[in-house]
C-alpha cells in the first residue's frame, strides 16, 4: 500500500477496509489506499485510478465519499449487502456499478477491468500465478494465499523462474545461469540454499511446492495447478 496518491492508485473506502476486499487487491497486485471520509478521497486534487466503496455500517459517509469523487474519468464501484440494495435507488449519478457482497473475486476482477477499460485506464499489473501464489512482475511483490512473503531479490526472482514453466525440472546450472545470470561464478550449493530459504518462507504448507527432482534438479508443482 502506498500513500502518495497518483493515477494508477485505487482509493478503497471505509478505513479500514473489509478483509476480503483487501486481499483481492494484494493477490491482484493493485496499488490502493484506505480513504476514512470524502474529504480524504477528495484532497490534493487527487487522481484515483478507480474508487471501490463498501457501504458497510455506515452508509452515508460511503455515499458522500461516492459523491465527492465520481466524474467522467474516476469510475466507481460500490459494494452493497443483499439487504441495502434499497439504497441503490436514486442513486445513479453517484456510482458506476455495484456488487453483492460476499461477491466472489472472479466477478470482482471483472467488473473492475470493465471499469478500467470503460474508462480508459491500465491494465492490471503483469502477474505470475500459480495456485496460491501470486508474483508481481512490476513492483516484485510475492503473496501466498493472500499474505505477503518476505523475499531477498533473488529469492523472489528464482520463485518467478520456477513459477512460470510450472512442472518444468531445471538443473542447478541451468537455475544459476537463467536466474543469477552466465557471468555468476557460484556453485550449484548457491541454489539449494535459496530453495531451502524459499521452502522456509512458503511455510509447511505449502514448502512442498518445490520440488527436488532427484540427481536432476528442482522443480515447482505440477505442469497445471489442481486445488
Amino acid at each position: 500500500m502506498n500513500d502518495d496518491a497518483h493515477p494508477g492508485l485505487f482509493a478503497v473506502h471505509p478505513d479500514p477496509p473489509p478483509p476480503e476486499l483487501v486481499k483481492f487487491f494484494d493477490l491482484d497486485g493493485y496499488r490502493w489506499k484506505a480513504v476514512a471520509s470524502a474529504e480524504e478521497a477528495e484532497g490534493d486534487d487527487r487522481e484515483w485510478q478507480a474508487v471501490l466503496v463498501a457501504l458497510g455500517h455506515n452508509p452515508e459517509q460511503a455515499w458522500r465519499v461516492c459523491s465527492a469523487v465520481i466524474d467522467e474519468r474516476t469510475p466507481v464501484l460500490v459494494l452493497v449487502g443483499g439487504s441495502q440494495l434499497d439504497q441503490l435507488q436514486g442513486r445513479d449519478d453517484s456510482f458506476d456499478d455495484f456488487i453483492i457482497t460476499p461477491f466472489h473475486p472472479e466477478e470482482l476482477r471483472v467488473r473492475v477491468d470493465h471499469l478500467l477499460a470503460k474508462a480508459g485506464k491500465g491494465a492490471r499489473p503483469e502477474l505470475v500465478i500459480y495456485g496460491p501464489l501470486s508474483l508481481n512482475v512490476e513492483t516484485y511483490q510475492a503473496m501466498l494465499d493472500g499474505r505477503s512473503l518476505d523475499l531477498t531479490f533473488m529469492e523472489y526472482e528464482l520463485l518467478r523462474f520456477l513459477t512460470a514453466s510450472p512442472g518444468q525440472v531445471f538443473t542447478r546450472e541451468t537455475l544459476l545461469n537463467r536466474v543469477w545470470g552466465y557471468e555468476y561464478y557460484g556453485g550449484a550449493r548457491t541454489v539449494d540454499v535459496h530453495v531451502r530459504r524459499l521452502r522456509a518462507k512458503l511455510g509447511e504448507e505449502h514448502g512442498s511446492l518445490i520440488s527436488t527432482v532427484r540427481g536432476v534438479g528442482y522443480k515447482l508443482g505440477q505442469s497445471r495447478w489442481q486445488g
